[in-house]
């Protein structure tokens, strides 16, 4: 019984994963039109980090002494900031000289190599690749994922196309740091609960971005835009840390990363929906196709062995 409420329970967190961030891209995509990366990321990782160093205050204070107690742990948190103060950097980049769409399906590019790397190093993991269903599943999702890439609309975004090809290269660059820091999530996630882990690195990685803005100048920039930009900033980067980190290092820490990666295929889908009812952005009947196998292909890899 207990199993089943656990797998009923993982389940429903990917589900909200996937819807939430469906609506954190055309999000993350507004917001980088507006700001600069520097100063974006420096708000949105400061902001996010403050909440949840107020959670923990209040409810995680047990969890907090762990890191006091170990060393180690700090040493593992400022690797993890490093690794997404530049994820971030890139993604941001290459997400404001593309689009909203492309951002997402880049996860399809990082699902292969995040999942050969968590192999390589944790057995558990390693266990989930060489499972058939695994293997199969994941085969019909990137088939379904790429059909429904390659009949995009990305021609109809107004970038020209070395600013597109650009992006995609930042984006690309991302996900590979992405790869190398699931790894790093997974190993600490053993000792901290996952919100500590979320409010340590938002909050290091706010900082230094904060210090890079003011170094560089670019920080006056703020003074620039309208106070209602500055607190839809504000906002955006509470929302998005709480889906974009909190919740994606809940599932690593729960389900691994190789699930992760698998669930990660699922929010190309959810982002074309919310582009097709926010913004009116048009999905074709072989991009409906392809979600359909996307789907069919996510239900078979997540599929335990009978």
């Amino acid at each position: 019984m207990s199993k089943n409420i656990k797998s009923s329970e993982n389940q429903l967190i990917a589900a909200l994963y996937i819807v939430l961030m469906g609506f954190g891209f055309p999000i993350m995509r507004y917001m980088s039109m507006n700001f600069d990366t520097i100063n974006n990321n420096a708000v949105r990782f400061l902001s996010g980090g403050i909440l949840f160093i107020v959670i923990c205050i209040f409810k995680y204070r047990d969890e907090v002494k762990k890191i006091i107690e170990k060393p180690k742990i700090i040493f593992k948190l400022l690797i993890l900031a490093c690794f997404m103060t530049s994820n971030m950097y890139f993604f941001i980049n290459g997400i404001k000289l593309t689009t909203a769409l492309s951002g997402s399906i880049f996860g399809i590019l990082a699902m292969p190599v995040a999942a050969i790397m968590a192999g390589i190093f944790y057995k558990d993991e390693r266990c989930r690749i060489k499972n058939k269903n695994f293997i199969l599943g994941s085969i019909i999702a990137i088939s379904g994922s790429l059909i429904f890439v390659l009949n995009g609309a990305n021609s109809k975004s107004g970038q020209s196309s070395a600013d597109f090809i650009l992006g995609a290269i930042f984006l690309t660059i991302a996900i590979l740091i992405q790869s190398i820091q699931n790894l790093v999530v997974k190993s600490v996630a053993k000792e901290l609960h996952s919100i500590i882990i979320s409010a340590s690195t938002a909050t290091l990685s706010g900082i230094i971005y904060m210090i890079i803005a003011v170094q560089s100048g670019k920080i006056v920039q703020l003074n620039e835009v309208s106070n209602g930009l500055i607190i839809g900033l504000i906002l955006a980067g509470m929302y998005g840390m709480l889906t974009g980190m909190l919740m994606a290092f809940y599932i690593v820490q729960k389900q691994g990363v190789v699930r992760f990666n698998i669930i990660q295929l699922m929010i190309p889908l959810s982002t074309a929906i919310v582009g097709y009812i926010v913004l009116g952005e048009s999905i074709n009947i072989i991009q409906s196709f392809g979600a359909i196998i996307v789907i069919i292909g996510c239900i078979i890899a997540l599929k335990k062995k009978s």
